[in-house]
């Protein structure tokens, strides 16, 4: 579905924020992509949106393939119409516009009334909250439910391929798994999705593939069981205290920090 080769996003003449990535999606379930700030997660989301000039930056080398064709360079609005859509961190509702309003703005590539109305009949089911909201201005709405009306409108052009950008930021624990169910169903209703996220143990709980960056690089790569197994990630994205019988390379296989290593890779997962 989505395949990143060598990808190189730099700033204006500073130093790249992105190393040589390499990342695939593929065509059903959930990846997430894990890292602290400024590891430069959402400088990916943009290269693969094609926003990243939009933010005074650019890909200065390496691939990006979308269901095939290459799409760096691609202008914003051919990649969502193509089927690659992002819903960006902090949510960005239309909030003078109603929950209806906002929908509709999310279909705006799509010319069947038909297939308007299943997919408004689609995300109401999935959040049955924005049903009963419907008419009410989604500046007026909670800070969960205008997260959840974010990423309903970006089913409402129904993507290919769905990008998400922080989705639990900001949110409290209850509505976190909520939405981390939201992703999961996602999923598997056979909608791909490429998760970027700073809770790693919600990440990791709905994702059947992930990727760890640091600093601009692909230091940790494998199943999400596997991840969720690797001492670096239980100490430095889960917060687990492993004791220091338990630190470098213990029983959970990982690496030792920065190191660059991969976790071992298994075959590539069906739906």
């Amino acid at each position: 579905m989505l395949e990143i080769e060598g990808l190189v996003v730099r700033y204006g003449a500073r130093e790249p924020v992105l190393h040589g990535v390499n990342l695939e999606v593929a065509e059903a379930g959930v990846v997430a992509l894990l890292g602290a700030n400024g590891a430069g997660k959402t400088s990916l989301m943009r290269a693969v949106s094609g926003t990243v000039p939009l933010h005074g930056g650019s890909v200065a080398a390496g691939s990006i393939r979308f269901l095939g064709r290459e799409t760096a360079g691609t202008n914003p609005a051919t990649v969502v119409a193509g089927g690659l859509v992002q819903v960006p961190e902090g949510r960005h509702v239309f909030g003078s516009l109603t929950v209806d309003e906002n929908l509709d703005a999310g279909a705006i590539t799509v010319r069947s009334r038909e297939a308007r109305a299943r997919a408004r009949g689609q995300v109401f089911e999935m959040f049955p909250r924005l049903a009963e909201r419907r008419r009410q201005r989604a500046g007026t709405l909670s800070g969960g439910e205008q997260q959840m009306l974010a990423i309903a409108r970006a089913l409402m052009s129904r993507p290919k391929l769905l990008l998400l950008d922080e989705p639990s930021l900001g949110l409290a624990p209850l509505l976190v798994k909520q939405i981390g169910e939201t992703v999961r169903e996602i999923g598997r209703e056979g909608v791909p999705v490429l998760l970027v996220e700073q809770n790693a143990a919600m990440a990791l709980s709905v994702a059947h593939r992930a990727y760890v960056l640091e600093l601009g690089r692909v230091v940790l790569s494998g199943t999400a069981g596997e991840l969720s197994r690797s001492d670096e990630v239980r100490r430095l994205y889960l917060g687990e205290d492993l004791g220091e019988e338990d630190s470098g390379e213990g029983a959970g296989g990982g690496p030792r920090p920065g190191d660059g290593r991969a976790v071992p890779q298994l075959a590539r997962w069906t739906a």
